[in-house]
C-alpha cells in the first residue's frame, strides 16, 4: 500500500466504525469536502496535517491517536519510493 492509500484507509475505516458519511466527516472537521474526497479517493498524495488534525478532532481523538496504527507505523519510505 502506499502512503496516500494508508491515510484514505484509515479515514474511511473510522467512519465506518463510527458510522460516519465521508461528507458528515467535512462537515464535523470544517475540512473542504474536495479536499476529504481527494484524500479518500487517492488523489492527494501527502494530506497535509492541519487537515489531517481537524479530522482527527471531528473524529474525537488526538493527532496522536489518529496517526498511531499499524500501517503507518510500519511504512517504509524506502519499500515505497516513487521514481
Amino acid at each position: 500500500m502506499n502512503y496516500a492509500g494508508i491515510y484514505e484507509q484509515r479515514i474511511r475505516t473510522l467512519c465506518k466504525q463510527r458510522g460516519i458519511s465521508i461528507n458528515k466527516l467535512a462537515e464535523m472537521s470544517n475540512v473542504q469536502q474536495s479536499s476529504i474526497d481527494n484524500i479518500v479517493n487517492g488523489r492527494t498524495q501527502n494530506p497535509g496535517v492541519v487537515n489531517i488534525h481537524k479530522i482527527a478532532i471531528a473524529l474525537n481523538m488526538t493527532l496522536a491517536e489518529f496517526l498511531d496504527f499499524d500501517e503507518l507505523n510500519n511504512f517504509s519510505f524506502d519499500d515505497n519510493e516513487e521514481d
